[in-house]
């Protein structure tokens, strides 16, 4: 099957995130704000990233971070 992933019937997107690419002036509370309406969830994106961030005070342009789905 050439190694992709195939959705099951009946399942439109099985991605539990959305992406988002760091531009500048962007902090993890304002991305929250946009994405969430509620920039105090910022640390559910830090979670989310812990793979590529190890503070959540520090992100740099051009990251493209996880956005977990509401």
């Amino acid at each position: 099957m050439g190694g992709r992933a195939r959705l099951q019937p009946g399942v439109k997107n099985a991605d539990p995130y959305g992406f988002w690419v760091v531009k500048s002036g962007d902090s993890l509370s304002k991305i929250a704000k946009k994405c969430y309406d509620d920039g105090n969830k910022y640390m559910k994106i830090f979670e989310a990233n812990k793979d590529v961030l190890k503070d959540p005070n520090t992100i740099k342009p051009g990251q493209k971070l996880k956005i977990p789905k509401a």
